[in-house]
């Protein structure tokens, strides 16, 4: 899709729909490409979880542990007890 500066200008909101629609937006000046909206990705939006006692980092090859919240009750219960 193509729009110019000043559609930009006039129908920001129009614009920023069809992007949300996942379309790109090219603007032109003065009848040449300037710019182009794209749909925003959050580069650091971490993966939805499939479980939430997966174990991760230097710890998830570990046969020995089954269970997060067992694992970390168990090290405070000794702490506090």
């Amino acid at each position: 899709m193509k729009a110019t500066a000043k559609e930009l200008r006039f129908h920001s909101k129009e614009l920023l729909d069809a992007v949300s629609r996942g379309d790109s937006v090219v603007i032109t000046f003065r009848g040449k490409p300037c710019a182009k909206l794209v749909p925003y990705e959050d580069p650091k939006s971490p993966e939805p979880m499939q479980d939430e006692n997966v174990l991760f980092g230097i710890w998830h090859d570990r046969e020995d542990i089954d269970s997060v919240g067992e694992y970390v009750r168990g090290l405070r219960k000794s702490r506090f007890s």
